[in-house]
């Protein structure tokens, strides 16, 4: 990855420098003598959350596991740990975490930073693991909270603004097994009638769809086999039908960087993503867009969804739908609502793409859709502000570990 370019490529960084710190200490030292600085994981990130006019500080260098606490099923790890190596360390020791995004390749801090999330009727995003923070912030000092102190969920979904991860505390669970297969052609007509018994038939559901046509393209369903069947799959899924080999999201895309299908239990960290760790994913081919609405909006979205199906297929490789549950922090996008979320994987045309996206938003702005922070959006701030409630209680803790604003940004004083 380029230090000045995002992973797709659509972002330069405007960065007076970049530094990659190996130490705790050194991170302090550079926070501390920097007039401007953010903090860089993975640059997974499709807009200017991460960038400066100042010093980028990569967290590349910093990705070790510190401690695993086998009473209070809890591991500690550096702030630019990969969520799939750590998924690795943890599973060799007998441990997972709850659940994964799609990609293993996002960093955890970052994941956290920005509340993405992985799916499941009762799974919360990858923040709702963390139990413990260490920021530094931007004096330079460290700042510690746990999970119950005041403030700490406002802490988790950070974006970036509040200090650097320089220590998470995330919890675990004993490792388990996942079994995946693919189903295609799930008629939409039947995920109206049936929606929730759909949502809720794995451990994990995702819903792959062009938005062309009656029927959804695919539909991945990831089980857990040490509580729900394992075995052979079922041949039908709600009128949809298994697939003959494994898949790719895409149509005609080889499924050699997909993880194991076809009902085949393994690991849940080689199963909960749709890639793996060991294919580097392409990039500078795609940009994403994520709206995220209450789950007893998701069909009526959905329709609207498919009502501009002709302005969205020239720009679209794909879209994906998960289910979120709820939580508490303050600037998730599922605070206090369980949700559905609709992702949108576009082709690499920017202006084309800017130009959909308010179209998209003002189909859902009747449900008060929530963007992906870490993705693109023309949502006015005002908008956005509207969609929580904890927004100034944020703004108040941002100026009392941020005072100097020396970790702002345009896109953050715009948004927060």
């Amino acid at each position: 990855m380029s230090t000045n370019k995002n992973w797709a490529g659509n972002v330069t960084f405007g960065a007076s420098a970049f530094h990659a710190p190996r130490t705790i200490e050194q991170l302090q030292t550079i926070a501390r003598q920097s007039r401007r600085f953010k903090p860089l994981g993975a640059a997974h990130c499709f807009n200017r959350i991460a960038d400066t006019s100042g010093d980028q500080i990569s967290m590349r260098q910093l990705g070790s596991v510190i401690a695993l606490d086998t009473n209070k099923h809890t591991v500690t790890v550096e702030g630019g740990m990969l969520h799939g190596n750590l998924s690795i360390w943890l599973h060799e020791r007998g441990y997972a975490l709850h659940n994964l995004a799609s990609l293993p390749h996002i960093s955890t801090a970052g994941s956290c930073a920005t509340a993405t999330h992985g799916s499941g009727d009762n799974n919360g995003n990858l923040a709702t693991a963390v139990a413990g923070l260490d920021l530094v912030r931007a004096d330079g000092e460290i700042v510690s909270l746990v999970r119950g102190q005041h403030g700490f969920e406002g802490m988790v979904v950070g974006l970036g603004a509040l200090g650097i991860v320089a220590r998470m505390t995330l919890d675990v669970q004993p490792t388990f097994n996942v079994a995946q297969t693919i189903y295609e052609k799930l008629p939409f007509k039947t995920l109206e009638i049936h929606f929730d018994e759909i949502t809720s038939a794995g451990y994990s559901v995702s819903l792959f769809t062009d938005w062309q046509g009656e029927t959804i393209n695919q539909v991945w369903v990831k089980r857990r086999v040490d509580t729900e069947a394992s075995g052979n799959p079922a041949n039908s899924f709600f009128g949809a039908k298994s697939a003959p080999e494994e898949r790719h999201p895409l149509d005609g895309h080889s499924a050699i960087n997909c993880t194991a299908q076809m009902g085949v239990a393994g690991p849940w960290h080689e199963r909960l993503p749709h890639f793996r760790m060991d294919f580097t994913p392409s990039s500078g081919e795609e940009l994403q867009a994520e709206y995220f609405v209450a789950r007893k909006h998701a069909l009526t979205a959905i329709d609207r969804i498919r009502s501009i199906e002709p302005l969205i297929t020239p720009l679209l490789y794909i879209s994906e739908i998960r289910t979120i549950a709820s939580d508490n922090l303050w600037l998730s996008m599922c605070y206090q609502q369980d949700s559905v979320a609709l992702h949108f994987t576009f082709k690499p045309d920017v202006p084309g793409v800017m130009a959909l996206l308010p179209k998209i938003e003002h189909l859902l702005a009747p449900f008060n859709a929530r963007p992906h922070w870490g993705k693109l959006f023309t949502m006015a701030p005002p908008v956005v502000h509207a969609q929580y409630v904890r927004h100034l209680e944020y703004v108040k803790l941002r100026d009392a570990l941020d005072p100097d604003r020396k970790m702002r940004n345009e896109y953050l004083d715009a948004l927060v």
